[in-house]
């Protein structure tokens, strides 16, 4: 199977102050790993890492393509100010090709990809309204427009459960096992007793990396690897809540 990146002994922070340290981690085509850990753990400093928005203290990143350079989808929060622009929909999933065209001038085939993008979301008919005017479920399809439109390698999404409306929240897991065909995903959760359905592997991230093979992860597992999450069940119906935790929780 191909490798799309590989992290070898990484350490990253801020201001002096790492939050991750000795990191190993590779991602592979067709790879749909949830991304699990306490808040200040270091899951957005691997994103940024991975996204190039931050240099990595020490050890090295690697990408694997060989031909051109490898092309990754980033799905933020969403958040209400993200409102405020005026543009409309189709331009926003447009802007998502400047990474492999290099300008704003779109052809009439960058037109027809991103409406056949917006149609496949379900939306077709907001391109052009303006994003001012949408949901919080509207804006968070658009998003995942842009992230998608140019075809990635990989497709990073940051809790992609953030302002949804209950429609898109049912079908949202549905979309990303399709685009997992032709794709890799790294989906930052703290709700991993629904993510558990859908993705295939899962790393725990708190200061350290800890990757679990599996979808199937157990509480001894969590403590074992330092990630204080708790696994609460209702009948069929699993929920998840974060623990309280210090950086420096003794193995268990």
């Amino acid at each position: 199977m191909k490798k799309i990146l590989e992290l070898t002994d990484v350490s990253a922070g801020y201001d002096q102050e790492l939050v991750l340290t000795h990191v190993n981690f590779s991602v592979y085509e067709h790879d749909f790993i949830g991304i699990i850990g306490p808040n200040g753990g270091g899951k957005t400093t691997l994103v940024k890492l991975i996204l190039k928005m931050i240099k990595p203290a020490a050890g090295k990143i690697e990408y694997f393509n060989s031909d051109k350079p490898v092309q990754i989808g980033y799905l933020p929060q969403v958040s209400s100010t993200d409102r405020d622009f005026p543009i409309s929909v189709l331009e926003v999933v447009l802007s998502g090709l400047m990474s492999v065209k290099g300008s704003r001038h779109y052809t009439n085939a960058d037109k027809k990809l991103a409406l056949r993008v917006l149609e496949m979301l379900g939306i077709a008919d907001l391109a052009k309204r303006s994003i001012g005017k949408l949901s919080g479920g509207q804006l968070q399809r658009v998003y995942l427009g842009r992230a998608i439109v140019a075809q990635p390698e990989l497709l990073i999404l940051d809790e992609p459960n953030t302002f949804v409306d209950n429609q898109f929240e049912r079908d949202l897991y549905e979309l990303l096992k399709v685009l997992n065909n032709d794709m890799a995903i790294l989906m930052v959760s703290h709700d991993v007793g629904t993510i558990t359905s859908y993705i295939k592997t899962i790393a725990c991230v708190n200061r350290n990396l800890h990757y679990h093979p599996s979808n199937i992860i157990t509480q001894s597992q969590l403590n074992a690897y330092n990630c204080p999450i708790q696994l609460i069940t209702h009948g069929h119906v699993p929920h998840t809540v974060l623990g309280i935790h210090h950086h420096n929780l003794p193995n268990e």
